[in-house]
């Protein structure tokens, strides 16, 4: 893994959530999930577990048709 940034979760924290928050993408879930072996694949996280996300070098581009609908602009 090259540089990291380390996220300390708050209460409800979720994969999606957190590749979504610094990915800009909630389906980027597997390289946070692999950079994390200490952490459960839990549905949500505690407060104060610490979480690396790898940096990636590009921001990744995705489309409206592929977020959750949680998270899609004028829904949910």
């Amino acid at each position: 893994m090259s540089a990291v940034l380390r996220y300390t979760t708050r209460n409800g924290d979720r994969w999606d959530l957190i590749a979504h928050k610094h990915y800009g993408n909630a389906l980027m879930i597997d390289g946070l999930i692999a950079a994390n072996p200490h952490l459960p694949l839990a549905e949500e996280f505690s407060d104060g577990l610490t979480v690396f996300v790898p940096v990636l070098e590009s921001k990744p581009k995705n489309s409206q048709a592929e977020m959750p609908p949680w998270l899609r602009k004028g829904e949910g």
